[in-house]
């Protein structure tokens, strides 16, 4: 598979989304392949991404027996790109806070990095639709992922990423520790370790359009204590 594309979407309850996002994606990455881990949606994520799989080649799904983590899907994600051979694996939200119109260039930098980064932080990076709480929480999360694991780059803890797979080869994801939303940060982490290189380019952050956030007080604190556990275990 030289040069191919592989788009992951780990989700729990985003048929609404999933239905207008996969043609999106399509639409600026016409020769992509889709990848959906789905946690067991009781909304029918994982059957309707399995109907479309059954008449599209592009489109593939890994079913999950229930909601078992954000961690662990991004990490059967890798799992996935790494063992069909393809070049490079861009995951996102599904949800649409990702506009799949920054694809191109995000693949288009990936020519010259190992990790792409869709920033948020960087200048003309921006987030429309948050309050402050949500600004607070970002920021603080990301200010301490750079304190704790000594990362440079701005955005830490966003899942908007383009990685070359031969580079996430190099990594083995069997040790990664992160059950949540840590996972992006301890990713980062990882490929640090093994001399990644990183770029970020500036994306526009949306909310969501259909269906309700899953990030809160109870796992921003979560994340900072796996955050520093996989700091003191290093």
């Amino acid at each position: 598979m030289s040069n191919s594309l592989l788009v992951t979407l780990c989700t729990y309850n985003e048929r609404e989304n999933i239905e207008q996002l996969i043609p999106a994606i399509f639409s600026h990455t016409p020769n992509a392949e889709i990848l959906v881990i789905d946690d067991n949606s009781p909304d029918g994520t994982g059957e309707y991404v399995q109907s479309l799989a059954e008449e599209n080649s592009k489109i593939h799904v890994i079913h999950r027996s229930g909601k078992l983590g954000l961690g662990t899907a991004t990490v059967a994600a890798f799992q996935f790109g790494i063992e069909n051979g393809y070049n490079l694996l861009l995951n996102m939200d599904a949800d649409f806070s990702h506009p799949p119109r920054f694809i191109p260039e995000m693949i288009s930098q990936a020519d010259k990095f190992d990790v792409v980064i869709g920033s948020r932080y960087v200048p003309r990076g921006k987030i429309i639709g948050w309050g402050p709480k949500r600004h607070f929480m970002s920021q603080s999360i990301n200010l301490y992922a750079r304190a704790m694991l000594g990362l440079k780059t701005r955005d830490n803890s966003g899942s908007f990423r383009c990685y070359h797979v031969n580079k996430l080869a190099e990594v083995d994801w069997s040790q990664a520790q992160s059950v949540g939303y840590a996972v992006q940060e301890e990713i980062l982490f990882r490929l640090r370790k093994v001399n990644a290189t990183f770029a970020e380019v500036p994306i526009v952050f949306e909310e969501r359009r259909f269906g309700v956030s899953k990030i809160s007080w109870k796992e921003a604190v979560s994340a900072g204590w796996g955050l520093l556990s996989l700091r003191f275990k290093q």
